[in-house]
């Protein structure tokens, strides 16, 4: 009988404690948004993937004019869209501009017709803003990278308009398919290149 009485009491304490807990919702993590051209996609997830406070990063076209477009149509050159990658991420855990000091250090700044051994309209560096704090944030970083090397930026720094990811095959390329991966990239003399400029 004494077992029965404890057991009762101990629910309804448990119940009572319960019960204001009942609609509470954990606190999602604060997300924005950025976005960055750098060449080709596949090697501007990485450095970002390996950041704190970055939640995902997704390949993809922005800044043309062709709805839907494909990687065979963006590729060609002839939708107006440029390769970039969107990065979504916590602003208390990590900065916009130290995002920017990211994209700035895995581009040449210089190279207003491609990156690398990409060459083309689609294949130029460019900072996609989101809003006017970006846009500020954007500039400043652009002008204080012309103030280091005394001459100016190809970069664009641009509004952003749709952003339309890239087929799956192209998401991560670099973990599914890690050996093309640095084949590429090593071929492309895209570290020789960033190390040339930013050492």
């Amino acid at each position: 009988m004494r077992g029965t009485v404890l057991k009762s009491l101990f629910a309804a304490v448990l119940l009572a404690v319960a019960a204001p807990m009942a609609g509470v919702v954990p606190a999602q993590a604060a997300q924005a948004e950025a976005i960055f051209a750098g060449g080709c996609f596949w090697c501007m997830e990485p450095p970002y993937d390996k950041t704190g406070g970055v939640i995902s990063t997704t390949s993809g076209y922005i800044g043309g004019g062709t709805a839907n477009p494909t990687y065979r149509q963006v590729s060609s050159g002839g939708t107006g869209h440029i390769e970039a990658v969107k990065v979504v991420y916590d602003p208390d855990r990590v900065s916009y501009d130290k995002l920017l000091d990211i994209f700035w250090r895995n581009v040449d700044p210089f190279d207003g017709g491609g990156q690398f051994c990409d060459r083309g309209s689609q294949y130029r560096s460019a900072i996609f803003y989101t809003g006017g704090a970006q846009k500020a944030a954007a500039q400043a970083s652009k002008a204080a990278v012309e103030a280091r090397f005394g001459k100016s930026v190809a970069t664009a720094v641009r509004r952003a308009g749709r952003f339309y990811p890239a087929e799956d095959y192209h998401q991560n390329y670099y973990r599914k398919n890690p050996v093309k991966y640095r084949y590429y990239r090593s071929h492309c003399g895209r570290d020789s290149r960033l190390a040339e400029v930013w050492n």
